[in-house]
């Protein structure tokens, strides 16, 4: 399969459009790609039952079988998320896995030689089921709340933590582990008690407390502990940190939850009755609601309703799986109208308990101890992909979160460094007429590009639906109100995605994507994305990136640099500095390199038809080109000393997201700028101009550059 996917992927983007097409496209490759060694992964456990007494007390067993294989989960999770892929990659990680599988497959295949196994006696006749099909419904509810509660909690935990690929495998570690707990104490409790409908009903109404608790503690009570992750000495300090509150939050309900399968198997279980067929059958249940959850959780209740809503219904859903066992634990007399009364009346009021997002934690994440009472929340809200939130700070700036921190705003150094990514864009190439912008946020980038008379078409590419809507009412004052110009088009997808899928050809890429650490963004800054950036450029196109020195390390940022400029040999580096010191940075890369000519960007300014550019950049400082250019940082020959040992960012290892997220907690930004820019000298040969333009432009490097 390691080797089918670029194949599957090729054939994918050949074919692929927009829209529910592509959905199920996306759907049907993945499923290609998943299911056969998914299938063989979910038949071990159906295998393993035919080996036990097919009894309910044999089939009971089958839970500390299941126990264990969780643990061997959450070592594998916990192996992968920090060691393999963080210092190998995705092939090596994939070997080991193979590796594993096949050591299994031999130690599995001696002690069958070894061991003369005697089949449990199977009935002729199959046992009457005598209503154990609401088993299967139960267990399948129960599945449905597991990973739709999941769902939410990694948004939520992701926001607290900072969603990283480490933080997402701690927490799905934690889950496991609680899975696996559960598994074993519930393997004990069927042991004990035959046909176990009432001990079943009882877990899952435990679990409407559990998940109340998970809502309460991860939305209204843990935000608010006195922690500060920038004065943790290391980013294992914050792991540990990471590791107890995501066991505080999901351990609860894991264990409630792994419990359920032992119990389910037991309350189904019947004398005679083929164990791999009852095993596979409550797995498969199981299974098919912990999908319908996902799926239903990710893409329809979060964004429909909000996570305060989402997990009062897996409260109401576990209820209703509490009831059905409850009510048919008990053959006769008044204890099914009894026990229906207690468990509405207790799911009914632990719904009441479930808090609302708190909006300060969209806007501020791991850092929301810190900024109570600080700035107003003037919007939060929650989407298919993101959580986003708007705030004003008492001076009236305004601030756009997204990922749980700030990713834009209207303070001075936010503006500059948007707006010279926007302009740079359009100002470099001779013949700007189609611009793709990857990545809304506050749309002032999107905006600077779009107010250049020589764009006629703008595509702005923004994967979360929420985002444009927002920012075209909070920021349209310092966005021109792009969302709503005429020549540009809001497509909602992926930007990798769409780039990979599209047919269009550009004559400048404008990239401004999530932090680098957050899962996922890295697959917009490897070496194989700047390829596909390129093929789509006219003769004579750009591409700029905005990278940024605060919450990262010098490994991450010297990552993202050598990686691009190895994909863009004659790129450069231009500074936003604040106050005098490193801030973050615009790449430039163009796809026939050749010198800048200042005097012609100059004309350009000065000319009455381009006075909204002159005003965008007059707005933040820059009255000139000089001034615009003599923000250069250096390129790749002044760089090569500090670039050394820096790792490129590939598809297959996306080192990039493990260097970033062992530094979102730091503010390095000038060191890291320092250091860049050590060997940095005024560039001869870049730009043309005059020779007064180009004595105006060293003395303008030269100061950047602190020479």
């Amino acid at each position: 399969m390691l080797y089918a996917v670029p194949f599957l992927g090729g054939i994918y983007t050949a074919w692929a459009g927009t829209g529910m097409t592509s959905l199920i496209l996306r759907a049907l490759v993945a499923s290609i790609c998943l299911l056969p060694p998914t299938l063989l992964m979910g038949g071990t456990l159906p295998v393993v039952a035919r080996g036990v007494e097919a009894t309910p007390n044999g089939v009971s067993w089958l839970g500390f079988f299941y126990g264990g294989n969780l643990v061997g989960a959450v070592a594998g999770s916990l192996l992968a998320g920090f060691y393999l892929l963080r210092l190998y990659d995705m092939p090596t990680a994939t070997f080991a896995a193979v590796a594993l599988n096949v050591t299994v497959a031999l130690i599995a295949l001696f002690v069958a030689g070894r061991i003369e196994h005697q089949p449990a006696p199977i009935a002729a006749v199959p046992a009457s089921r005598g209503g154990n099909g609401i088993v299967y419904v139960a267990i399948a509810l129960s599945g449905m709340t597991a990973l739709g509660a999941e769902v939410i909690w990694t948004r939520l935990l992701s926001l607290l933590f900072g969603a990283t690929t480490y933080t997402f495998s701690l927490i799905l570690a934690v889950f496991l582990a609680g899975l696996g707990i559960g598994s074993s104490i519930g393997s004990a409790i069927a042991r004990r008690w035959p046909h176990s409908r009432l001990p079943l009903g009882l877990c899952q109404l435990l679990l409407c407390a559990a998940i109340a608790w998970a809502a309460h503690t991860g939305m209204e009570s843990m935000p608010y502990w006195p922690i500060n992750p920038s004065i943790g000495k290391s980013a294992v300090y914050m792991f540990d940190l990471d590791l107890l509150r995501a066991f505080w939050v999901v351990l609860p309900a894991s264990i409630l939850w792994g419990a359920s399968f032992p119990l389910a198997i037991g309350a189904a279980a019947r004398e005679g009755e083929d164990a791999g067929r009852l095993v596979g059958g409550i797995y498969a249940a199981n299974t098919v609601g912990a999908i319908i959850g996902a799926l239903v959780t990710s893409l329809v209740l979060v964004a429909a309703v909000g996570s305060q809503k989402g997990q009062q219904v897996l409260i109401a859903v576990s209820a209703v799986s509490a009831l059905l066992m409850l009510t048919t634990a008990y053959k006769r007399g008044a204890m099914p109208f009894i026990a229906t009364i207690l468990a509405g009346a207790a799911a009914g009021l632990l719904i009441r308990t479930v808090p609302p997002l708190p909006g300060i934690l969209v806007a501020y994440g791991r850092y929301t101890a810190t900024w109570v009472g600080i700035n107003e929340i003037i919007y939060s809200g929650e989407g298919v992909t993101a959580s986003v939130a708007v705030s004003r700070t008492p001076a009236g700036v305004l601030n756009y979160h997204n990922a749980g921190k700030v990713q834009a705003s209207s303070e001075p150094q936010d503006m500059r460094l948007q707006r010279m990514l926007g302009h740079l864009t359009t100002l470099v190439p001779d013949t700007p007429q189609k611009v793709v912008v990857i990545g809304c946020g506050a749309g002032v980038t999107a905006g600077a590009v779009s107010v250049d008379p020589a764009v006629k078409s703008e595509t702005i590419a923004e994967i979360e639906p929420l985002v444009p809507r927002v920012v075209s009412q909070y920021f349209s004052d310092y966005n021109f109100n792009v969302v709503n110009n005429p020549k540009v088009t809001v497509h909602l997808d992926d930007a990798r995605h769409y780039l990979l899928t599209t047919k269009e050809k550009f004559d400048a890429i404008t990239s401004d994507p999530l932090d680098p650490w957050v899962r996922g963004a890295a697959t917009l800054y490897t070496r194989e994305f700047f390829e596909v950036a390129k093929s789509h450029l006219n003769p004579g196109g750009v591409v700029t990136l905005f990278v940024q020195l605060y919450e990262s390390n010098d490994a991450a940022v010297k990552s993202e640099v050598a990686t691009f400029l190895d994909a863009f040999p004659g790129g450069m580096v231009f500074a936003n500095t604040s106050n005098g010191l490193g801030y973050d940075l615009v790449l430039l890369g163009q796809v026939d390199p050749k010198p800048i000519d200042i005097d012609r960007v100059e004309a350009r300014l000065r000319d009455k038809a381009n006075a909204p550019i002159a005003n965008s950049l007059a707005q933040i400082g820059i009255h000139s080109a000089v001034d615009l250019f003599g923000n250069y940082a250096g390129h790749v020959a002044d760089m090569q000393g500090w670039l050394k040992g820096a790792q490129l960012n590939h598809d297959s290892n996306l080192r990039l997201q493990f260097l970033a997220g062992l530094g979102l907690n730091l503010y390095q930004s000038d060191a890291i700028y320092r250091n860049m820019i050590k060997e940095s000298r005024y560039p001869e040969g870049l730009f043309t101009g005059s020779p007064a333009t180009l004595a105006a432009l060293r003395s303008a490097v030269n100061q950047t550059l602190g020479r």
